[in-house]
């Protein structure tokens, strides 16, 4: 089985150190502080996505201004990772054992996860990764596209397992099977109408849907 990981929000625990950077990089570039939901709501997707979505009517300069000061805060920020949820190493290591190939899609950037996972000595871990710089942004399915033909395996014999909006509608849009998590940045009744397989309060608990 591919199992298809996104990263903050639902392995990662860091959407208030995404709030805070974004803050920081939006009030840098002489603009208003937000609403930290506004930009929990933007989590997933890729930066220049994010950005654009969550500064609507901002001239070009100043969004590019967003983007590198955000960049700039997260990696000083990041010095120390963020913590995972609780389960998540030990639900992945079973995984692993049990000989299923474990992937990650995500929104940050190359550099952003390979320096992350550098930092947490699990470079090897994962079997590969899409990043949104070097494909489409979610919502677009088209990283879980490029994931299924990297392993050779049909969308049925894969699940997403993610905390947003964006991770369910890409998995739905190619009638992958998906998972969603509770604790990340959307509330799980944002979730729900994707028609997720299984929904979880705890990361160790997608295990259930394994043996179903």
């Amino acid at each position: 089985m591919l199992y298809i990981f996104d990263w903050d929000g639902t392995i990662s625990n860091s959407a208030a150190k995404i709030v805070s950077c974004m803050n920081a990089a939006i009030v840098q570039a002489g603009l208003p502080a937000v609403e930290d939901e506004a930009i929990k709501n933007i989590i997933g997707l890729g930066l220049p996505e994010a950005v654009a979505r969550l500064l609507p009517g901002v001239s070009a300069e100043q969004l590019q201004a967003v983007r590198d000061g955000y960049s700039a805060f997260f990696i000083d920020a990041d010095v120390k990772p963020s913590p995972f949820f609780d389960g998540v190493m030990d639900t992945l290591q079973t995984l692993a054992a049990e000989g299923h190939i474990l992937t990650v899609a995500t929104g940050k950037s190359r550099r952003g996860l390979d320096r992350v996972l550098a930092k947490l000595e699990l470079t090897d871990f994962f079997h590969g990764s899409r990043c949104a710089d070097e494909t489409a942004s979610k919502p677009d399915p088209k990283m879980l596209l490029e994931l299924l033909a990297e392993f050779d395996v049909d969308a049925a014999d894969a699940v997403m397992i993610g905390d947003t909006e964006y991770d369910m509608a890409m998995a739905q849009a190619i009638d992958m099977p998906r998972i969603a998590v509770s604790f990340g940045a959307h509330h799980i009744d944002r979730l729900r109408p994707y028609n997720p397989e299984l929904c979880v309060d705890h990361f160790g608990d997608i295990l259930q849907w394994r043996k179903s």
